[in-house]
C-alpha cells in the first residue's frame, strides 16, 4: 500500500459515496488506474464494505447502553456460542472481545429504558457462559464517528 492508496482510503472514509471519477481527480490518477486501485483495496480487505451511517434516534432507538460482560466460563465452545448468539441480536450495534476483565463490551441500542430492561432481562442475561453484566448508560456522543488514521 502506497501513499496514493492511503489517500484514496482517507477520501472514502470521509465520503463513501464519492465517485471513482472524483477520487481519481483528487489523487491525480486516470479513471482506469483509480478503478484498479479501488478493486485491489476491496479485494485485499483494506476496504471492508460501504454503508450508510444511520442516526439511531431517527429510527426510534434513542437509548444507548454499554454493557460489560464477564464470562463465568471461557472454554472455546462457550465463548463461540456466546459470540454466535451476540451476532444474532439486532439491538447489539457493536461487540468487542477484550483482554482481561471484563471479557466483552457490547454497545446496545433500545427505544427507551423499558425496552433496554426487557432486552437485558430476557436476552442478555441468558447468553451462554455469562457470569456478570454491568451496564453504563451513554449520555451523549461526542464528535463525529472517528476515521482510521491511514497516513
Amino acid at each position: 500500500m502506497d501513499a496514493i492508496d492511503r489517500e484514496i482510503l482517507s477520501l472514502l472514509q470521509e465520503d463513501g459515496r464519492m465517485s471513482a471519477t472524483d477520487v481519481a481527480g483528487r489523487v491525480g490518477l486516470s479513471l482506469s488506474s483509480c478503478h484498479r486501485r479501488l478493486k485491489e483495496l476491496e479485494q485485499s480487505g483494506a476496504i471492508e464494505r460501504y454503508r450508510a451511517i444511520i442516526n439511531p434516534g431517527s429510527v426510534g432507538l434513542g437509548f444507548e447502553a454499554i454493557v460489560f460482560v464477564t464470562m463465568g466460563q471461557t472454554a472455546p465452545d462457550v465463548v463461540s456460542a456466546f459470540e454466535e448468539e451476540v451476532a444474532r441480536i439486532p439491538a447489539i450495534a457493536e461487540a468487542q472481545r477484550l483482554f482481561g476483565e471484563p471479557d466483552f463490551m457490547l454497545r446496545v441500542l433500545a427505544r427507551d429504558l423499558a425496552g433496554y430492561q426487557e432486552l437485558y432481562d430476557e436476552t442478555l442475561s441468558g447468553l451462554p457462559g455469562v457470569l456478570q453484566l454491568r451496564s453504563t448508560l451513554v449520555m451523549k456522543k461526542i464528535g463525529p464517528d472517528r476515521t482510521i488514521p491511514v497516513g
